[in-house]
């Protein structure tokens, strides 16, 4: 018998039972956390201002490796990029772009000012613990200092951006960035500087399913201290083109197994997202039946995930009809996860 609050062990079970019956107990755990058939989507663009990169992860197949490939944005580009989104009714830009060490917070202040000055409706849930972190070693402050000045500058909430948070995986896939306490602290403090953020995971690295559950333990602890997450969002590694490729790619049912058990395990997670940019509309679609009750966003331009091989588009209609065909109710939601429009 399960209780109330899964752990570990239980948690390792329950991956392994039957997947139907997986996927009915972590639909009931949505419908008691969510509270409505709802499904919530945000309008929003990625703009990634760089492939420059000193970190040169394993599982990345964007990050420039040479000085033909690489490009940096002006501001004025950003700038025209936000424009185009806003137009479109868009209310949400995630301004990424990889870790570079020449790169002081005068630049990342200046990139986020810049955006809000011109656009100050537009809510900017940009950059990365990784690069909130690497700001602080480089200039020598604290990281509440290197975040209260992004704040100041137009941060309006930090995206997660975790791939495993157990460090024997993260120095295997990813050996420059930091280590599992450095992302923690950095999301700790963006709670207590009053931001909220999210959580992701990128599974299918060739960790182990209680590597996978011991990710959920840390943000769920974090969650309990704080609040702070809005939103758990696992999705798989495509492994083409990148240092890793010989790992397969993870599997439907590897990845609804994943989904379920989030949705179980965070318990105190008001959302989790179906990821519809690495597993396709389709199989998102489905993930709304094992305890997803959110879609994320349109994410105009996705650049990253294009260069591993993963060219999934959707637009507003067709989020609306796969939510609707879903017997979901479609939602148009903000950065804080609140209605915007609901569609009858």
């Amino acid at each position: 018998m399960v209780s109330e609050r899964i752990h570990k062990a239980e948690a390792l079970d329950l991956f392994g039972m039957d997947l139907l019956e997986l996927g009915r107990r972590a639909d009931a755990a949505r419908r008691r956390i969510v509270g409505s058939e709802r499904v919530g989507f945000v309008i929003d663009r990625n703009i990634t201002f760089t492939n420059y990169c000193d970190v040169g992860c394993n599982f990345c197949a964007f990050y420039c490796r040479g000085d033909e490939e690489g490009y940096e944005l002006s501001i004025a580009e950003i700038l025209e990029k936000v424009e185009e989104l806003v137009k479109l009714g868009g209310t949400q830009v995630l301004l990424q772009g990889g870790i570079r060490k020449n790169r002081g917070l005068g630049y990342y202040t200046g990139m986020l000012s810049a955006v809000k000055q011109r656009f100050p409706g537009i809510h900017l849930h940009s950059l990365s613990p990784s690069e909130v972190h690497c700001l602080s070693v480089r200039e020598g402050l604290r990281v509440r200092d290197v975040l209260s000045a992004l704040i100041e500058a137009g941060l309006d909430s930090l995206p997660g951006a975790a791939e495993i948070l157990v460090d024997a995986v993260r120095r295997r896939v990813s050996p420059k960035k930091p280590m599992t306490r450095d992302w923690l602290h950095v999301m700790r403090t963006c709670h207590e500087l009053g931001i909220h953020t999210t959580a992701t995971m990128t599974f299918g690295m060739g960790e182990s399913i209680e590597d996978r559950i011991e990710h959920f333990e840390h943000v769920r602890r974090l969650q309990d201290e704080t609040g702070g997450f809005k939103a758990f969002i696992p999705w798989t590694f495509s492994p083409r083109h990148t240092r890793m490729s010989e790992i397969p790619g993870s599997l439907a049912n590897d990845y609804l197994r994943t989904l379920a058990l989030s949705r179980i395990y965070l318990d105190n997670f008001p959302h989790i997202t179906s990821g519809w940019v690495t597993e396709g509309l389709d199989l998102a679609q489905v993930g709304l039946f094992f305890g997803a009750d959110d879609f994320g966003g349109i994410l105009m331009e996705e650049v990253v995930l294009r260069s591993a091989g993963v060219s999934f588009k959707a637009g507003v209609d067709d989020f609306v009809h796969l939510i609707r065909e879903a017997g979901k109710i479609p939602v148009q939601r903000n950065s804080k996860y609140e209605a915007l429009r609901v569609y009858p």
